[in-house]
């Protein structure tokens, strides 16, 4: 496409570039403040230690990684000679920083103070070892980042596609709205008016950006009705203070790599998910008609999280997966560079930590839920029509740990263990079998749905392989963990009740793939 700005310079900023900027702050405040509520609320973190070690690190992170990606966008506009490229976003990764907050530093706050520490030691100690686990997951990261391209040319667009819309839909989509309807009179409206707005393109007062007039209407609702008292739980936050705390290189990390042992089966995982996400929304992009290569896109990923890890960050940094989305709004490549010094500036001057106290969470959440439903769609509309039942086979791992998601919130450690050991006549118990297959959700969609690919385009010899992959990494734990949280081990140290299941998995996989090899053999009518 053709303008009237010149090829080899294009503008750094359009009005599309608010709408972004607004959608991808909003993105970064909302994990920002799910990490706080999680940390301070459920588990008596020290409100200080969050905002002034942990969230400083984790917003430079942000910075560093949004820079760069605007950096490669402008190349690609200049040697393209167009002016709608868009840059690929940059932010914390929901699921794995969730995961951090609840699974790494809020038990490991816990166990410090079960040591005697009093809880400022516990928190910087626990501070400590999140650096570590950025350092260690941003490495591995690197490392990987060199196998991105030849990933894309031998995983089919509806296995790539397919198993990030089903993150999308469920993660991005349906738990947001989850926590949107928490309070209906602010959430369901929020939802309506960014429809009306982005997917309607119904016209927007004032000409305001519309991401920008749906966040005011819900603050303004909720602010107005709450103090009205027509709100259920309403609470007014603490007043903002602003501190500036510099996201400074430290050895901190040092003194917490020793304490990452006991969570290598978590940030592993952890790191792996976000290479193949990372992969996933590289052909996200260039289904939109933006063609950044895997690995440049990987190693900057790397980069921001090590960068994040080493000045006191806990939560690593990923693109996101909604760059079609972005480039549907109308930004192109100064929502980045806007959306990075925000965060950054914002993260040393408490800013961020003032914002992330006073947006509703209700409100945050339906922007969240319009993105993971502009990438839902597009899973479909970018890959062959006959490739379509393939996507949505895709989706199914991901509700599953949806399901674990909001069960870990429902019920004690105690009763769930219970409830997963429960085998009756029918055979697993409802608890193992949804962790069973939510875990490893990502890869084992990608694995399910290039198989069944393979299967259409006649190439049974590619699907029995894949078959064979498949059971070799639930062996492992790296799909269908019956690690509760998700982790990897060695098969041969497992016992009872989860190494008859791990054994039952990876042979399923292994027996699928004989039949099928069998079967292949038969002359095609």
């Amino acid at each position: 496409m053709n303008s009237s700005a010149s090829p080899s310079q294009p503008r750094w900023f359009v009005a599309g570039d608010l709408n972004g900027f607004f959608g991808l702050v909003v993105d970064n405040l909302s994990i920002l403040g799910f990490i706080a509520m999680a940390l301070i609320g459920i588990f008596q973190f020290p409100a200080e230690v969050v905002f002034g070690r942990m969230f400083p690190g984790t917003a430079f992170g942000v910075l560093i990684g949004n820079l760069m990606y605007t950096v490669m966008a402008r190349r690609l506009a200049a040697r393209t000679g167009r002016d709608d490229v868009t840059a690929m976003p940059l932010g914390l990764d929901a699921p794995t920083s969730i995961g951090m907050a609840l699974l790494v530093l809020g038990p490991a706050f816990v166990g410090f103070k079960q040591l005697g520490m009093d809880p400022q030691a516990a928190a910087m100690a626990t501070w400590k070892l999140g650096m570590a686990s950025l350092v260690v997951m941003g490495l591995l990261k690197l490392v990987l980042s060199f196998v991105g391209d030849a990933v894309t040319r031998h995983v089919p667009r509806a296995a790539l596609l397919g198993s990030i819309g089903g993150a999308a839909l469920t993660l991005l989509g349906f738990l947001p709205l989850i926590e949107s309807m928490r309070q209906p009179l602010v959430g369901l409206v929020t939802v309506g008016v960014l429809l009306y707005v982005l997917v309607a393109r119904g016209v927007v007062p004032l000409r305001l950006p519309g991401v920008l007039f749906a966040l005011l209407v819900g603050v303004a609702l909720y602010y107005g009705l709450g103090a009205a008292g027509a709100l259920t739980g309403f609470q007014w936050p603490p007043a903002i203070s602003f501190a500036v705390a510099l996201p400074l290189p430290s050895l901190g990390f040092v003194e917490g790599l020793p304490l990452t042992v006991p969570y290598l089966s978590l940030l592993l995982p952890f790191g792996l998910l976000m290479i193949v996400g990372g992969i996933n929304v590289a052909e996200s992009a260039r289904a939109a008609g933006d063609d950044y290569r895997t690995r440049d896109i990987l190693l900057v990923e790397a980069i921001a999280t090590l960068v994040a890890g080493v000045c006191g960050g806990v939560a690593q940094t990923t693109p996101y997966i909604g760059q079609p989305a972005y480039k549907r709004l109308g930004a192109r490549t100064g929502y980045t560079l806007l959306t990075g010094l925000f965060i950054g500036i914002g993260g040393m001057l408490g800013v961020v930590a003032g914002l992330v106290q006073w947006l509703p969470v209700a409100v945050l959440a339906p922007i969240i839920v319009f993105v993971g439903l502009d990438i839902t769609v597009q899973a479909f509309q970018q890959t062959k029509r006959e490739h379509a039942i393939a996507v949505a086979l895709a989706f199914l791992p991901a509700i599953a740990y949806l399901i674990n998601i909001k069960f870990g919130t429902w019920v004690a450690p105690d009763a769930a263990a219970a409830l997963y050991a429960a085998v009756d006549g029918h055979g697993l118990s409802d608890v193992a079998t949804l962790q069973l297959l939510g875990n490893g959700f990502i890869i084992t969609a990608m694995l399910w749905a290039a198989a069944l690919v393979a299967l259409i385009e006649r190439r049974p010899g590619v699907a029995v392989g894949l078959l064979f992959v498949a059971a070799a990494l639930s062996a492992f734990g790296v799909i269908h963990s019956t690690d509760p949280r998700g982790g990897i081990y060695l098969p041969w140290q497992l016992e009872g009740l989860r190494q008859a299941i791990t054994l039952q998995v990876t042979a399923a996989y292994a027996v699928l793939a004989v039949v099928i090899g069998l079967m292949s053999l038969q002359k095609q009518r």
